[in-house]
This record gives structure tokens, C-alpha cells and sequence, in this order.
């Protein structure tokens, strides 16, 4: 794997505190009635993506994941300003405004969803895998997916596929404990996920998702075998959110209590102590990230409002041209 370094703890905290205050103005923003529809905040989870990003190629690896899915794509190289622009429905987004917050996507950086029916990522996600495979690109994809989706029986489907085929996938199951409101103790009669995998005789196994060294330990070994060709790989990321399932949560199915424990292995907090603990930085320096940060996410905010909304014509253009039917003009 390649070293953990100074410099890779200095840009994990940077990009965590990226992400979180890129979703906390989302937040706000949803507040104000200017982010319609659902948002689904990542807050907490940072060190999963952190870790894998660290891990992979992001000149021929891919990524596809639900409707958490914000902070991925800016992980992966997408403008901030154009993914704070599509949650607020503007034609400057990533997809023109009409793809919205849970259907964030790049093709140009590997980023394929944003997903909102859960679970249809999985098979997708090995779909792409097998495109890989067939042109022999030497990508690998990371498929994510919540705990709930587990349970779908699609993920079976694939998983068998994956592994008769050796597909150059990782499926990663970011447990957060709640399913929308449903604890992972009430869906299953077990609660260790990353079990399935081993029904398939797929390589499977817990990971610490509150720390990008361990994500990036696990990802690297499961990137490794797929790209040489052996087949997927079945992770559990143990992670928690601090925010509700979607801002429309009341959140009643845990206690404050519960999420201010989960705060003290904070992914964001547990970087910057060792920062600090190995004098990587000097409280300047941090300072200097700190308003590095808010200063980038204003910029993003201010974009975003000051961008236009789409024009009714596009409802046409983003459907389809046919020759035969030339009385919808088409301008994309």
C-alpha cells in the first residue's frame, strides 16, 4: 500500500472537513428551502471514502454508490461548485439540474451514481466491473451500498455472478446501524454482515470505518486481488451518521447519547490528533486548512444561488432526438 505519509494526513483532513462543511451547508441550505426533494448527509462516514480514495486509481477505477452520495464525486475530482449546483436544481450541476441530490454522477471522473432505489447499485455496479473485464481496462469498481440494501435479493444475484466470473468488483457495505429507522438487529438474524460474503466463498471481512488507515489497509488489499484478476472482495464498513437517515429524520430510534459516543472516534477528529500528536502541522497551518475550507464552500454556496435554473426546453433535449419526429427541436 502506498505509505501514509505526512502529506496523506494533511489532505485526509482537509478533505474531510471538505466534506463535512460542504454537507453542513447542504444542510442549511435544505433548512432555507433552497435544496428541495431528500438530502441524505454523509456526516461521519468520511473516513470510508477517505480511505478508499487512498487506495485506488482514479485513472481507470470506478465508483458507484446510493443516495449518500454527495462528498464522493468532489472526493474523486468532480467541481464542488457543480455538485453544490445540482442539489440546488441549477443548470451549472452535474447534470444540468435534474438529477438532483440523490443522482449525483461523472462519467469523466468514474462516478456512476447516486442511485435512489436501494440496492440497484449492486448488480450495476458488477455490470461495470464486467465491462472492465471484457475490455480489459485494468479498473477495478467499488460498488457501496447501506446496510438495509443487504438485504435485497439482487445482491445475491450479483455476488454469484461476480464470483463465477472473477469480476474486478469490491463491495463495500457501509454499515451505519440504521437502516432509515431499523436497526441492523431487527432486519437479520445476525448482525455481522460481511458473513454473506462467505456463502459465495467471496473474501469478506470487518473493517473499522471510523479510520482511514484501516479503510485504506482493507481497500488496497481488495483493489490488489481484483485488478491481478481473482475476483471480488466483501467488506463491512463499521461506520455511524451523526445526522438522521435524511433530513426529514426525527431520529427517535437512537438516543443523543448514542451519537455523542460515536463522536468521540470522530474520523475527522481522530486525523487531526494525529497531526497534532506527530507535530505535522503547526496550529497556523490548521487554522489556515480551517479557512481554506470555509472559504471553498462559501464560493460553492454562492455559485450555486447565483446560477440559473434550467430552461423548460431542456426537459426535451436530455430525452432523445428522432429523425422521424422533427417537431421537437433539439439543442444538446
Amino acid at each position: 500500500m502506498k505509505e501514509v505519509t505526512k502529506e496523506v494526513y494533511l489532505k485526509w483532513y482537509e478533505d474531510m472537513l471538505l466534506w463535512r462543511k460542504f454537507e453542513d451547508k447542504l444542510a442549511a441550505l435544505y433548512i432555507q428551502q433552497k435544496v428541495r426533494g431528500f438530502l441524505h448527509l454523509y456526516n461521519g462516514q468520511e473516513a470510508v471514502l477517505a480511505g478508499a480514495l487512498h487506495a485506488m486509481d482514479l485513472g481507470k477505477d470506478k465508483m458507484i454508490t446510493a443516495y449518500r452520495n454527495h462528498v464522493q464525486p468532489i472526493g474523486m475530482g468532480v467541481d464542488p461548485k457543480a455538485v453544490m449546483a445540482e442539489l440546488l436544481g441549477k443548470v451549472t450541476g452535474t447534470s444540468k439540474g435534474m438529477g438532483g441530490s440523490m443522482h449525483i454522477f461523472s462519467k469523466e471522473k468514474g462516478f456512476y451514481g447516486g442511485h435512489g432505489i436501494v440496492g440497484a447499485q449492486i448488480p450495476v455496479g458488477a455490470g461495470i466491473a464486467f465491462a472492465d473485464k471484457y475490455f480489459n481496462t485494468g479498473g477495478v469498481t467499488l460498488t457501496y451500498f447501506g446496510d438495509g440494501a443487504a438485504r435485497q435479493g439482487s445482491l445475491h444475484e450479483a455476488f454469484n455472478m461476480a464470483m463465477l466470473w472473477k469480476l474486478p468488483v469490491v463491495f463495500i457495505v457501509e454499515n451505519n446501524g440504521y437502516a432509515m429507522g431499523t436497526s441492523v438487529e431487527r432486519t437479520a438474524n445476525h448482525t455481522d454482515i460481511w458473513k454473506l460474503g462467505l456463502g459465495y466463498e467471496m473474501p469478506c471481512g470487518p473493517v473499522d470505518g471510523m479510520n482511514p488507515v484501516k479503510v485504506a489497509e482493507a481497500m488496497d488489499e481488495a483493489i490488489d486481488r481484483a485488478r491481478r484478476g481473482d475476483g471480488p472482495t466483501f467488506l463491512e464498513m463499521k461506520t455511524y451518521r451523526y445526522r438522521g437517515h435524511s433530513m426529514s429524520d426525527a431520529q427517535l430510534y437512537r438516543s443523543k447519547d448514542e451519537v455523542e459516543e460515536y463522536k468521540k472516534i470522530d474520523p475527522i477528529t481522530q486525523v487531526l490528533d494525529v497531526i497534532k500528536d506527530q507535530k505535522y502541522a503547526t496550529d497556523a497551518e490548521i487554522e489556515a486548512i480551517d479557512e481554506r475550507v470555509k472559504a471553498l464552500v462559501e464560493e460553492c454556496a454562492k455559485f450555486a444561488e447565483d446560477s440559473p435554473f434550467p430552461e423548460v426546453q431542456q426537459l426535451y433535449d436530455v430525452v432523445y432526438e428522432q429523425e422521424n419526429y422533427p417537431f421537437i427541436p433539439h439543442k444538446l
